[in-house]
Formats: C-alpha cells, sequence, structure tokens
C-alpha cells in the first residue's frame, strides 16, 4: 500500500509533470545530440585520413576535398549545438513561466501556516533548476549515452583500444560515485544552513529600527556568522572534496589520453594499427570520457538544481494547486462558527477551544479578553486565514474553505494587529493594488477620516510610502491600513485593535466610520482592549484561555460584568483580615 501510494504521489508530481510538458523538446535536443556525437568523430577521421591517405599519396586535392568536407561539417555542428542550447533555454524558460506563478502563491499559503519559515528561497530554487538545465552541465547527460558507440568505434581500431577506454570509463565513474558520496551530506548541510542564515537576516532586517535604536547590531550579527560561517564551512568542506575529485579526473582524463597514445604507439611498431589510427584512437577516447569528466565539473551544480527540485516538489505538494470553485452568490456578511478549534501554527497547544456564536448580518461585534486569550486566533479562523483543528466556520452557511480566497477577498476587509502597507502609493495601497478608481478610493480615505491627512502630503495621494510604509507614522498607516479595509464597501470588515496608535481625533473618525458601516448593514467584528470603541458595537464577546465566556447584546454584558466587579470587591473587603490593634506598651507584660 505504501509502495502505490508513494508511486502515486511520484506520478502526480507536478514539478515533474511541468517538466514534462517539455518532453517533446527533450526528444528534440537527444535527436540533435545524435548527430553532434557522431560530427564529434569528424576530428579524428579527418586526422586518420591525413596520416593513413594524405601523407602516403602526397596528394594536394585528396587534402583539399577532405579539408573542405571538414569545415561544412564542423559549421553543421557549431548550428546544431547552437539551436540545442536554445531549445534547453525555451524549456527553461517554459519551465519558469509554468511554475514561477504558482510558487509565489504558495509562498503566500506557507506563511499562512507557518509564519515566519517563509522565504523567497523557493523562487531562488526555480532558477537554479532552470539554470542547471540550460548549462552545459546537463549536455553531459545527453552525451553520456554515446559513449559505448565511441569505445565500438576504437574496438573497430584495435580492441585493446577498446578495453583500454573502457578500463578508463570504469576509473572515472568511480571517480563520479566518490565525488556523489563525500560531497552529498556537506551540500545538504551547507543548503539547509544557507536557508536558515537568509531567514535569520530577512527576518531582523524587518526590525531594523529596533535593533538599531537599542544597540542590538553587534548581538545580532554575532548569532547571524553563527550560521553564516556554518554555512561557509559546510559548503567550503564540500567545495574542496567536490574539487579535489573534479581535478582528479581531469588529471586521470589526460593521462588516459595520452596514455592511449602510448598504447597506440606500442601497437604501430608491432604493425598492428596505422600512425593515423594512433593518432584518431587518443582523440576519440578523449572524445569518449569527456561527458564523464564533465558530470565530475558540474556535480556541484547538479546536487544544487536536485537540492532546489526536492524543496520545491515538496512545496507544491504541501501547498496544491487550487481547485476551481463553483462560484457561490455574492456574500452578506453572517458568520456561523460551530465548535471552532484553532492550534496556531507551530504550536501545540489550542489558542481557540470549541467556540460557537452566530453574527448575524451588519451586526458590530465587539471582541475583549487578556492578551492571548485567543481573540485573533478567532478571527483569523473566521476568515479561513488558518486551518481548523476541528469545527467549522461558515460564511453565509458555506464553510469558508468552499469560497474562492481571491474572489472572496472582494468582499472583506481586514485590518490586522500588525498593520503592513506596501511600497507604491497611497493610492495604490487603499485600493489594494487593483485597477485605481479614483473616486472609491476617496470614498474609502474619507469614511476613515483619513481624507485630508492624505491631502496635506507633499503628492497627496501618489505619495510613495515605501517598504513597510515607512515614511508615515503609526497612526497614518493604521488610518490608511482603516481605508483600505473598508475599500469599495465589503460585506465584513475585521479589525484588530485598529485603535491602538490613533490620537482622539483618529479614534473619533474611526469610530464615526465603524457607525457607517454599521448604517450601512455591513458585519463588523473588533477586537479592543480600550472600552471607549464598544458604544459602537451592539454585541459583545468575551474570551479568556480560549474559551467564550459571555457573548450577546453589548449593554447586557457590560452591565454583568460590571456587577461581577463589584461583587468581586465586596468579597474582597469581605475576606480581608482585621488589623490587630496595637496594644499600649504600658499595659503589654514584662
Amino acid at each position: 500500500m505504501a509502495k502505490a501510494t508513494q508511486q502515486q504521489k511520484t506520478t502526480n508530481s507536478e514539478l515533474k509533470e511541468a517538466i514534462l510538458t517539455s518532453k517533446k523538446s527533450f526528444f528534440i535536443v537527444g535527436f540533435f545530440s545524435l548527430f553532434i556525437n557522431l560530427l564529434m568523430l569528424v576530428p579524428p577521421l579527418y586526422m586518420l585520413q591525413l596520416y593513413d591517405r594524405v601523407l602516403t599519396s602526397r596528394s594536394e586535392g585528396t587534402l583539399y576535398m577532405l579539408t573542405g568536407i571538414v569545415v561544412i561539417l564542423f559549421i553543421t555542428m557549431a548550428l546544431l549545438e547552437m539551436v540545442r542550447s536554445k531549445i534547453l533555454v525555451k524549456i527553461g524558460n517554459k519551465l519558469d513561466s509554468l511554475l514561477s506563478q504558482r510558487i509565489f502563491s504558495s509562498l503566500f499559503d506557507l506563511a499562512n501556516k507557518q509564519p515566519g519559515k517563509a522565504s523567497s528561497m523557493p523562487l531562488s530554487d526555480l532558477t537554479s533548476i532552470r539554470q542547471f538545465m540550460t548549462g552545459n552541465g546537463l549536455f553531459a547527460f545527453f552525451d553520456a549515452p554515446w559513449i559505448p558507440i565511441y569505445i565500438a568505434v576504437l574496438f573497430v581500431f584495435h580492441p585493446y583500444f577498446g578495453y583500454f577506454a573502457i578500463f578508463a570509463a570504469i576509473v572515472l565513474v568511480t571517480f563520479t560515485i566518490f565525488n556523489e558520496y563525500s560531497t552529498k551530506e556537506k551540500l545538504l548541510e551547507a543548503n539547509g544552513l544557507s536557508i536558515a542564515s537568509t531567514r535569520y537576516v530577512d527576518s531582523n532586517l524587518r526590525n531594523a529600527e529596533v535593533i538599531n535604536a537599542m544597540g542590538m547590531k553587534d548581538n545580532i550579527k554575532s548569532i547571524w556568522q553563527e550560521k553564516y560561517y556554518g554555512f561557509l564551512n559546510a559548503q567550503n568542506s564540500a567545495s574542496n572534496k567536490a574539487g579535489t575529485w573534479s581535478n582528479i579526473s581531469k588529471s586521470s582524463r589526460m593521462m588516459f589520453q595520452s596514455l592511449m597514445l602510448g598504447l597506440g604507439g606500442y601497437l604501430a611498431i608491432q604493425d598492428e594499427v596505422s600512425s593515423g589510427m594512433m593518432i584518431a584512437g587518443s582523440i576519440i577516447m578523449g572524445r569518449a570520457l569527456a561527458p564523464l569528466d564533465l558530470m565530475i565539473n558540474s556535480w556541484k551544480g547538479f546536487n544544487s538544481a536536485r537540492t532546489s527540485y526536492h524543496r520545491l516538489d515538496a512545496l507544491l505538494e504541501e501547498f496544491p494547486k487550487n481547485r476551481e470553485y463553483m462560484e457561490l452568490p455574492a456574500p452578506e456578511g453572517e458568520i456561523l462558527l460551530e465548535g471552532v478549534v484553532v492550534i496556531p501554527p507551530g504550536a501545540k497547544q489550542p489558542s481557540v477551544k470549541g467556540i460557537s456564536m452566530f453574527i448575524e448580518k451588519g451586526d458590530v461585534v465587539g471582541i475583549i479578553g487578556p492578551s492571548a486569550a485567543g481573540k485573533s486566533s478567532l478571527v483569523r479562523a473566521m476568515l479561513g486565514l488558518w486551518p481548523l483543528a476541528s469545527g467549522k466556520a461558515r460564511l453565509d452557511k458555506a464553510d469558508i474553505s468552499q469560497w474562492d480566497k481571491i474572489l472572496l477577498g472582494n468582499y472583506i476587509g481586514y485590518l490586522p494587529q500588525d498593520i503592513e502597507l506596501f511600497e507604491g502609493t497611497i493610492s495604490q495601497n487603499i485600493a489594494r493594488f487593483a485597477e485605481i478608481d479614483s473616486e472609491k478610493v476617496v470614498e474609502a480615505a474619507k469614511k476613515a477620516g483619513v481624507h485630508e491627512m492624505v491631502l496635506r502630503l507633499e503628492d497627496g495621494y501618489d505619495t510613495k510610502i515605501g517598504v513597510a510604509g515607512a515614511t508615515l507614522s503609526g497612526g497614518q498607516r493604521q488610518r490608511v491600513g482603516f481605508a483600505r479595509a473598508i475599500y469599495d464597501n465589503p460585506v465584513l470588515v475585521v479589525l484588530d485593535e485598529p485603535n491602538s496608535n490613533l490620537d482622539e481625533q483618529g479614534e473619533a473618525a474611526l469610530v464615526k466610520a465603524i457607525q457607517a458601516l454599521k448604517e450601512n448593514s455591513t458585519t463588523v467584528i473588533i477586537i479592543t482592549h480600550r472600552p471607549t470603541i464598544l458604544k459602537v458595537t451592539n454585541k459583545l464577546a468575551v474570551i479568556k484561555e480560549g474559551l467564550l465566556e459571555a457573548y450577546g447584546d453589548t449593554n447586557e454584558i457590560l452591565s454583568k460584568m460590571a456587577e461581577a466587579v463589584k461583587a468581586a470587591q465586596l468579597q474582597k473587603q469581605i475576606v480581608k483580615p482585621q488589623a490587630t490593634p496595637e496594644i499600649p506598651l504600658s499595659k503589654r507584660g514584662n
């Protein structure tokens, strides 16, 4: 059963299927390789004819005719090599066009499932595979099947030539195997450490402001150096071993080629071969061994491409291509949670433990509770950002997983706790980088109370934000992010701590905007620690330790909470021990 499953996995590999779409092109490359390798026999045969025919006959006509034919054949071979290279480049470009967008999408799925582990490395892996497929290293694999043909020609010259060539080939193959086993583990280790080092740098660059302000750069650099030098040491060890075997292979090939001349000289002395055969045999054996030598020299690139292949294959398998969804009617904003359990990515314990609740269309729901209570995890489950360990999250009675995420995104507004703006203009960010509709952008900005603030900027809505919104203050980023969330009138708006960076004016604008959403029957969910914003909610949910402690009308829940606080204070006063009266010194015993 396991074997059948593994076979099915291999058969259904998306990366393998993408490569196999160019199967015909690979056959064409192989067909061209046939003629190229046959034409590789031209130099030794030309040499053979010069020594055995031209020099003995002293015929200039024969020399001119043979030379003309050789020139034409060499031009033909050059053209075939050029066409073969261009075909491989097209194969690489086709592979890139088939997979680059899929890999890009999978990276965002990975970032949702395993925050902090996603990086651009898979795109580099695709580049590594494409470069290997368009480089000289791949030619060795196309040329290697013709080694037996060259050896067969040597057998035609003399059996000793053939046997000696077989011995030399076995020696070089042995070097190739030793090269593989001596470098494989170190190259895998180097790749893993390289990824870890790159991720570490990327994650810290996002916090460069804190690192510089608090003098942490040297400490961070020390940790990075440990990872980076670990990668360098592993790579140097692998490169040294690969270089050793590469040099041994190259020297051995040259030695065998020279020894073939010596063998040919001996056979010529014995009148078993001609002087032309002696020279031609040496050249042919050099050509027969060349693919093996090239394999060893390009083994590092092959290993890198192979590792990249396995990583990409695992990524695409973990996040398969999105299935085509039946288009559902436009959502209205009704939410139903049925026993939702959420385990955050990388965690073992659930942060949401079996919460069930119903949110009607047009409800404005406040979610409150202590830090790490599971509030943000709950809204991520509502939006389908995190997978559920159990239970169901439904939007308009349909499981959130049944919605096409791209289409659904047009009906949802989301302002996360960590506001992220993207490199581009303010108008592009508000319009979610879709085609800019100026009226809708301005409308969203006015609703968010950010229109006048944007106009005060030097370039207004065309102001370049920069990476991560670096040119704006925290409050400005939060207000622009809110405008993006309510752009084009979504039916569901989720706000996670939307007033954490706002002043009184900004908070007043936020409350006014939420009130307008409420009047427009937009479903709004607000996570907050500030009670001032709760006045615009009509329902309130209290989350504690991943459990729904209370849910209902806002005023009723707040009244019950106030009564509970009073009761707790009264209980505390009742159980508080009475102070022992101090006894005057005059009445104390001796």
